[in-house]
């Protein structure tokens, strides 16, 4: 890649003040947190449902970093050189996500839904795919590398949230691209007034498509009892694992096998144990973020298990009702509820963060079904997927400042523009294909939804077309500049 696509960088901090800053700094972030939520529950101790979101974001924050877990580098480094350590990592990932995420479904408490299967998905992970690469990075990633000192990842956040509020939100000359069977069954919907269901694109996908369509868990489609061993068979084992394991043994034979060879000591044949152990091999390659997708599991099951007894003990279906009860009304929609997933995901909240500046703007932001009917726009320290996401950052920045990594990242021009043009297409794939890599595919999956596939499935090729028009572009500026010679 030419030298005007990196991303330029302050002066390093790798010297010997910084590393000795790095713990201090690390020590007074997670202070303040704890500070943050003595004044949380100070004020109300019904705000530990909120801070559960934003400890558990913290927890993911340290094992995203950890892990350097991001599917904008599996793709692109998959197709643009060949290497499949984080798309093989991711896939470890996802196996061991989805035998706790069966545990979790035995207990009964599981908020997960699965998502509406239709050409959506498809079309949606394909613009979130082409958008992931440009950025340079996946919806996790953003947050997590913003936590770096990567501004340009802060710019594909703020692309992130505005594309989606402004998208949910638009009508006008939008409204001509909405098919007329949309608009006829949005039409037929009884919707209250102030929610202005025949108007805006958004709106009328929603209300006129994805309501006609179903989904579920293949799980529940077979009808299985709600057992343990249930949802270990139908969810884990048939949607997460053997996909997952077909897909290793794919990479392997076309992508690891030859480097296998030339390793290896001996020309002697290759057995089937021969292979198996290239197949481990290819594993172990990706350690670290195998081990961070274990950890990201355990944590995501864990939330769901918190959340859901916090739910029980409160007698609430969602956080809007808390804050409703404790008087924080503005923001509610008018079920007086808002964006509380009870579970790891990352866009819909950045999406409530535009809206909420949209708001201040003075632009409605409440007639339409994204926000008015379910998500709300709640102020962002009354957010609590928001503060999932800001502990995120957080919890990045301290394992950042204790190894050392952290440090001040300032985009170029071209990089800022790639920010924020693949920002605005992930913000618009996530709305079109229901979430983004971890709402859409890796909490989906894991779940027992087969629309993660399909999502993943656009989403790479997706990944795949950015990566040749990346190399297009490079070619071209190398030619310009005559360093290709």
């Amino acid at each position: 890649m030419s030298s005007s696509t990196i991303t330029r960088s302050a002066a390093p901090t790798g010297t010997a003040a910084s590393r000795r800053s790095g713990p201090l700094t690390a020590a007074l972030l997670l202070l303040g947190a704890l500070l943050a939520s003595a004044i949380y529950l100070g004020i109300d101790t019904r705000f530990s449902y909120l801070l559960v979101y934003a400890w558990f974001g913290i927890g993911y924050g340290l094992l995203l970093q950890y892990g350097r877990f991001c599917m904008a580098s599996a793709v692109r480094d998959l197709f643009a050189v060949g290497v499949p350590r984080m798309a093989v990592g991711v896939l470890v990932a996802v196996m061991l996500y989805s035998l706790i995420s069966a545990a979790i479904q035995s207990t009964g408490i599981n908020s997960f839904q699965p998502h509406p299967l239709g050409l959506h998905v498809l079309v949606g992970g394909l613009v979130f795919g082409l958008g992931m690469v440009l950025s340079g990075g996946c919806a996790s990633s953003s947050l997590y590398k913003s936590g770096e000192g990567n501004l340009a990842s802060a710019l594909v956040l703020f692309s992130i949230a505005f594309s989606q509020a402004w998208f949910v939100t638009a009508d006008g000359w939008i409204d001509a691209l909405v098919p007329a069977s949309w608009a006829a069954q949005a039409a037929a919907q009884d919707m209250p007034a102030q929610l202005s269901i025949t108007q805006g694109w958004f709106d009328q996908f929603t209300a006129g498509y994805l309501w006609q369509l179903a989904g579920t868990t293949v799980a529940d489609h077979l009808k299985l009892p709600a057992t343990l061993w249930s949802y270990l068979f139908g969810n884990a084992l048939l949607v997460a694992i053997v996909p997952s394991l077909m897909l290793l043994v794919l990479i392997y034979a076309k992508n690891y096998r030859k480097l296998y060879l030339r390793q290896r000591a001996t020309s002697a044949p290759m057995t089937m144990r021969d292979e198996l152990a290239g197949i481990w091999s290819l594993l172990t390659q990706s350690k670290n973020t195998a081990l961070a997708g274990l950890g990201l599991g355990i944590l995501a099951g864990l939330q769901m298990l918190v959340t859901g007894s916090l739910r029980e003990h409160y007698g609430i279906f969602n956080f809007g009702e808390l804050l409703s009860a404790m008087g924080y009304v503005d923001g509610l929609s008018i079920q007086d509820s808002v964006f509380d997933p009870g579970y790891w995901y990352i866009t819909t909240q950045e999406a409530q963060w535009g809206g909420w500046l949209m708001s201040l703007a003075g632009i409605d932001t409440m007639d339409n079904l994204f926000f008015g009917l379910d998500n709300g726009i709640p102020n962002p320290l009354l957010n609590a997927p928001g503060m999932m996401s800001v502990g995120i950052i957080v919890g990045a920045a301290v394992l950042a400042n204790i190894s050392g990594e952290f440090k001040w990242k300032w985009p170029n021009t071209e990089t800022a523009v790639l920010a924020i043009s693949g920002g605005v297409l992930m913000g618009l794939g996530s709305r079109i294909g229901m979430g983004c890599n971890i709402g859409a595919f890796f909490a989906t999956v894991t779940n027992g939804d087969l629309s993660g596939w399909v999502f993943l499935a656009g989403m790479t090729l997706g990944g795949y077309v950015s990566v040749k028009l990346l190399r297009m572009w490079i070619d071209w500026r190398l030619s310009r500049s005559g360093l290709d010679l």
